[in-house]
């Protein structure tokens, strides 16, 4: 489990230094905010376990939103019934996220390709009409579930944990503050250990079979491999870092709701692989902290901030700019967002992990070349 080859070692080593120094290297970004880091931490935390199913099985999902709600109700209730916690938080939000994904999966896996898609969203709607309108006794409705100051919490009742006297109370890790900078490290540590797994998967037995799944299934199946269970655990597996990433949101904001189960937040995920490079390890990090950037960054540009940034021109060329480059931001980066993923599909059909590894090999090559050339001229002057 704890054994490493040196490329995976090195690997966690940049990988772990890149996340903790988030807040320096996001900073010249404009995005050094706690908050906002929390959200680049957890959907990458999703991104990963979505990335286990897709990336190796090669099935797509439309329906991981609905475990993503699950782990955050579920962690809210534990808030409001158990403890402000987050350990018994996270620990029931991925033990009831595995069981939703192992029922969905249980139907879903019956059928493959575009068939399973559909099964997956349609078990994902299902499960944001029931949230939204018919669990209301349990989900709140669309107000969404909330933490109130006379929750029976009874783990904290029998310990004697008391709660200030003014203000909600608020999740806590042992009695440690999860508010700002806090919150985020220790979301980063959880997304670290995630990342961790999701080394010792792909290079598993485990991870092994589920590739040969995604090259040729029936092949597999004639020669006797039995590939239900495999995919079923993979389906579960991702499912449970959903949960997961799900918990962490109630954990860094008290409130579920069924916004989050919608479709639209499985089609974002979907991108976010998709933009990073399936089947890499890095890759649906790098989609998820870019499509974050976007939503969070790009949507708050206004025109006063763009003529600011173009003042140095002439007023005539001023306003030009200003006119065209407000079409790709505020409300529209969308449509910047959009000819991204236009631009990666064509180009870097295997994401930007793919197009960056391109530029490696050709940089290797060139500078091989004049090595090659100086060789072969000292060659032919001792002949």
């Amino acid at each position: 489990m704890f054994s490493f080859t040196r490329k995976q070692f090195t690997m966690l080593v940049v990988f772990t230094a890149i996340v903790l120094t988030m807040p320096i290297w996001l900073s010249p970004l404009g995005a050094a905010y706690p908050g906002l880091m929390q959200k680049f931490v957890i959907y990458a935390i999703f991104a990963i376990g979505f990335n286990i199913l897709f990336g190796l099985t090669g099935y797509l999902s439309f329906g991981h939103a609905a475990f993503l709600g699950v782990g955050s109700y579920t962690a809210v209730w534990s808030f409001k019934l158990l403890s402000m916690d987050m350990i018994p938080a996270l620990f029931f939000a991925v033990i009831f996220a595995g069981i939703f994904a192992l029922f969905i999966g249980y139907f879903s896996l019956r059928r493959s390709g575009i068939y399973f898609s559909i099964l997956t969203l349609a078990f994902a709607q299902m499960s944001y009409s029931l949230a939204y309108s018919v669990l209301t006794p349990i989900t709140n409705g669309e107000t969404g579930l909330l933490i109130a100051r006379d929750d029976p919490r009874a783990i904290d009742t029998m310990l004697g944990v008391g709660q200030s006297t003014s203000g909600m109370p608020m999740p806590s890790l042992m009695g440690f503050d999860l508010t700002g900078y806090s919150g985020f490290y220790i979301c980063a540590l959880v997304l670290i250990v995630c990342f961790f797994v999701s080394q010792k998967i792909f290079a598993s037995p485990f991870g092994m079979a589920l590739r040969c799944i995604k090259s040729n299934q029936t092949r597999m199946m004639y020669t006797g491999f039995n590939t239900k269970p495999y995919m079923l655990t993979a389906f579960v597996i991702s499912g449970m870092f959903a949960g997961l990433a799900g918990g962490l949101l109630a954990v860094t904001d008290p409130i579920a709701g069924a916004e989050r189960m919608k479709w639209t937040e499985s089609g974002n995920l979907v991108l976010m692989t998709i933009l990073g490079g399936v089947g890499t390890l890095v890759g649906p990090v790098i989609g998820a902290w870019l499509i974050k950037y976007f939503e969070n960054i790009f949507s708050a540009i206004n025109t006063n901030m763009l003529n600011s940034f173009f003042e140095f021109l002439p007023d005539g060329f001023q306003s030009v700019m200003v006119t065209v480059m407000s079409k790709f931001v505020g409300e529209g980066w969308h449509l910047t967002l959009g000819l991204v993923f236009v631009l990666i599909v064509v180009f870097l059909p295997g994401g930007l992990v793919e197009g960056t590894e391109r530029l490696m090999r050709r940089f290797r090559r060139s500078s091989d070349k004049p090595r090659s050339s100086v060789s072969s001229a000292a060659s032919e002057e001792r002949s």
